[in-house]
């Protein structure tokens, strides 16, 4: 059998052993220690010193604090964007609040600024204000920030921006995790660069820093004794992992333009079928291309080119089934135009690692190439 191509593999970049083997060796194998510092100051410098930085244990841990940062509380309304993966909504329900979903627009495929601004006015029409806005940069395409943020601001409504998968994306020469009023990052296995499992929280008020890590070093009280007046979580980085992401900062760029290489790649050599088409980046717009995604003429291609796929042991995805499809969120309200339906339905991402040999792409291609010539 052929050897398996994975959609986004780890790709370490050399360093991060250096920082690991300096916490053994100095036996900061606690969750806290300098590499932890460290890895916050190098997010920090990367998106801009205005900016404060809390590493967590993942970036739903974000989300979740995020969430209790901006005064979400049981019962409100946080909007939130369908076409994303279960973890830019989940937190919401965990704080005993309920996502209203919001569908997408096709220039990005994210928010939607037409339905976001419909699902506002219908809800402070019944006397219910919305408490929040997750918005995400889908595959690291940006959102249409200008647009998104001026309805947020006319309707005083605080943003969560959800940067997971846009570290290294720009728009309008400003980089992505630097847009909300809270922002969140994720160094999950697969994306751009990894911490193996881990995320952070990004704002430019230096109290919201102070009060994510209070809650999530267990909201322990600056007393002698074990005190507690709040409820806190387990979600600091360790040290360990901290020191991967040091060493993965040093690559980030590498990554970036590894990953662009591929969707280039793609996109040079698919453009010729007709029933294939690759999302634009419009005016201001720069993605980190974390996964290159096509969208096909119908979900037959989709699915006959995913078969073929994995009879090669090559990994392939369909795009995220929108929220608002997921069982567990069937009674949540939705706001939608049939965006994120076509686009799962038609749509499917393709092996993207920075990692991937030109044997592989190869690989890739001539799997599609046999499909549509058989």
């Amino acid at each position: 059998m052929d050897t398996k191509i994975w959609l986004s593999s780890p790709h370490m970049g050399g360093k991060e052993q250096d920082y690991i083997n300096e916490a053994f060796d100095t036996n900061w194998i606690a969750p806290l220690g300098p590499n932890v510092t460290g890895f916050e100051e190098d997010i920090r410098h990367y998106l801009g010193d205005e900016n404060f930085v809390a590493a967590l244990s993942s970036g739903t841990a974000a989300i979740h604090l995020g969430l209790i940062l901006l005064g979400v509380d049981k019962d409100d309304e946080v909007l939130c964007q369908s076409k994303t993966f279960s973890a830019s909504a989940n937190p919401i329900v965990y704080l005993g609040a309920k996502p209203v979903f919001i569908d997408s627009e096709k220039d990005t495929w994210n928010l939607c600024p037409e339905q976001l601004e419909t699902a506002i006015k219908e809800k402070i029409k019944k006397g219910k204000k919305p408490k929040a806005i997750i918005s995400v940069h889908l595959y690291g395409m940006p959102y249409k920030v200008e647009e998104i943020h001026k309805i947020a601001s006319n309707y005083e409504i605080p943003i969560l921006e959800d940067s997971a998968e846009s570290l290294g994306s720009i728009y309008k020469d400003k980089k992505c995790g630097t847009f909300g009023d809270i922002s969140i990052l994720s160094f999950n296995g697969n994306k751009i660069i990894t911490t193996s499992g881990g995320g952070a929280l990004v704002t430019k008020n230096e109290n919201f820093k102070k009060k994510a890590v209070f809650l999530a070093t267990q909201a322990r009280d600056n007393a002698v004794e074990y005190l507690h007046s709040n409820i806190g979580y387990n979600y600091r980085m360790s040290n360990v992992l901290a020191g991967i992401g040091r060493g993965q900062m040093t690559v980030l760029q590498d990554r970036v333009i590894a990953r662009r290489k591929n969707h280039e790649f793609y996109r040079r050599n698919l453009e010729k079928f007709n029933e294939i088409s690759f999302l634009e980046e419009p005016d201001g717009h720069f993605s980190n291309r974390w996964l290159t995604c096509i969208l096909t003429d119908s979900n037959k291609i989709r699915e006959g080119l995913r078969i073929a796929l994995e009879k090669r042991n090559i990994e392939s995805r369909p795009l995220w089934k929108p929220m608002h499809q997921q069982p567990v969120f069937k009674d949540a309200d939705k706001y939608l135009n049939g965006v994120s339906d076509e686009l799962f339905e038609k749509g499917l991402c393709l092996p993207s690692g920075s990692n991937l040999s030109d044997n592989e792409l190869d690989r890739v291609l001539s799997t599609i190439f046999d499909y549509f010539s058989a």
